[in-house]
């Protein structure tokens, strides 16, 4: 980690203490801790258990990915690896933009498989993902409204969501179909700037830059010619999913209130976009994306709502950076020995 990349992870923890300090401020941390120090132990550790499922899951899909592009991991090397790579994400700032650098590094180093084979594993993944989510959020929207009237907050948190997706899935779009243009282009403008420096010769950051393009883009056709293995993919991505609002349901019940479990089903994916924030795995952002869209939903106390979040991000966020740094660490130490 470089100077820059530390100033701009320290910056972002910062920020994350502030957001949650002003979070706990308006809820009220009194009360807050109070329904804290009372919650259930047993319901507590199910959140956990659910999103244990969920690391499990995705770290299944990872590895149904990484299979059609001809690697080759364990179950539990995939677990061990998707964990590092969820760790990388809570971390870094901007969510998954920051941390797949890391994990395609990462999968690339425990499976001897090119960078650019890893690059495209860990993003198809976070692709595939956006498939169930949305369903998600279209369906639990859609039933909630049955029941309730949709508020201006869900409303506006669903078009954002919506915005933000379509944008992500649009780019993606043309850069696959222009991808020749890209292989012809970049490189060449990119070895152009770097052979003002004089540390760097232009045609051989042309070159290099060329082949893991094609690399890159050629792992991707792999993936995109496994329709069984994608079909397997979107249904343990729809399991993750639903074990994290099985995870936010029981952290709910936890601190002794029931809601729905149809409101996790939207919230959860909705709230995740307050991950493509400058914070590291967006944390702060994301509990408070949490609370303003739960409070409204679920007539929940501000603060009740607040501590169910903190419990269930306790099991999808806090866990997954303990079982992923020190996975990271040992498959980094391994395989330099």
């Amino acid at each position: 980690m470089d100077g820059s990349q530390r100033r701009g992870l320290v910056i972002g923890g910062v920020a994350a203490v502030a957001i949650l300090a002003v979070l706990f401020a308006v809820v009220g941390a009194d009360r807050m801790v109070e329904t804290l120090l009372t919650a259930d132990p047993a319901l507590v550790a199910a959140t956990f258990g659910f999103a244990l499922c969920w690391l499990i899951a995705w770290s299944l899909m990872l590895r149904t990915v990484l299979g059609s592009l001809d690697v080759s991991l364990s179950v539990a090397t995939s677990f061990l690896v998707y964990a590092g790579a969820v760790f990388a994400n809570n971390v870094t700032p901007f969510g998954q933009a920051g941390g797949e650098p890391v994990a395609a590094a990462l999968i690339s180093r425990v499976s001897g498989s090119r960078y650019e084979t890893g690059l495209v594993g860990i993003a198809s993944v976070d692709v595939l993902n956006v498939v169930p989510s949305i369903s998600l959020v279209f369906l639990g929207v859609g039933y909630y409204a049955t029941t309730a009237a949709v508020g201006e907050r869900l409303e506006v948190a669903v078009g954002v969501a919506v915005a933000l997706i379509t944008a992500i899935v649009a780019g993606i779009g043309l850069g696959w179909r222009y991808r020749r243009a890209v292989i012809d282009r970049l490189p060449s403008a990119v070895g152009g700037l770097a052979g003002r420096l004089d540390r760097f010769d232009a045609d051989t950051v042309e070159a290099g830059i060329a082949d893991r393009l094609r690399n890159f883009f050629e792992d991707i056709e792999r993936v995109a010619t496994s329709p069984g293995r994608l079909a397997a993919a979107v249904g343990l991505s729809l399991s993750g999913w639903l074990f994290q609002a099985a995870a936010l349901t029981a952290a709910f019940a936890a601190v002794g209130h029931e809601v729905s479990p149809v409101i996790p089903l939207f919230a959860v994916p909705l709230a995740y976009v307050a991950g493509a924030t400058p914070l590291p795995g967006g944390l702060g952002g994301i509990e408070a994306a949490f609370v303003a869209l739960l409070v409204p939903t679920t007539g929940v106390p501000a603060s009740a709502v607040t501590a169910a979040v903190l419990v269930f991000r306790g099991g999808v966020y806090w866990m997954p950076v303990a079982i992923g740094g020190a996975s990271a660490s040992v498959l980094g130490v391994r395989t330099v020995r």
